[in-house]
């Protein structure tokens, strides 16, 4: 599957577990070093993040998971773009801790739907709460 049909279709999983609006398009997906996620998810602190959502459009994955195409992979790119509906829909605050808290539970609950849904598993995920 190429990856405009993959992200189209991953998309349409958060749509349906959100319940969130379709948008009119797809975020941007890009492949960033680890270093990138130190610097910019976690503020310059070493960290385990392997996807971040910008809130400006951008879903980036660390490019160590670029040819893997694996439930996980998958339901990382689920878990982020559940990050972008949430930001299109205006729900939460982005600068707000608590906002980021309960976007973060509701990111993990649709992974792990997804994971349940999609393949069968139940998915045992870890809640890694960026610093605000």
């Amino acid at each position: 599957m190429e990856m405009a049909e993959t992200i189209a279709v991953l998309l349409s999983w958060a749509v349906h577990l959100s319940s969130y609006p379709a948008p009119a398009e797809p975020p941007s997906v890009v492949y960033a070093p680890h270093s990138f996620f130190v610097e910019n998810a976690c503020r310059g602190k070493e960290c385990k993040v392997l996807g971040w959502y910008d809130n400006k459009g951008v879903v980036y994955i660390d490019e160590r998971l670029r040819d893997e195409d694996t439930s996980f992979t998958r339901s990382l790119l689920v878990h982020e773009f559940v990050h972008y509906l949430q930001d299109l829909s205006g729900k939460y605050d982005a600068g707000s801790c608590d906002d980021q808290i309960i976007r973060e539970r509701e990111a993990y609950a649709i992974q792990r739907a997804y994971v349940a849904e999609a393949y069968g598993e139940a998915a045992f995920l870890r809640f890694q709460l960026l610093p605000c």
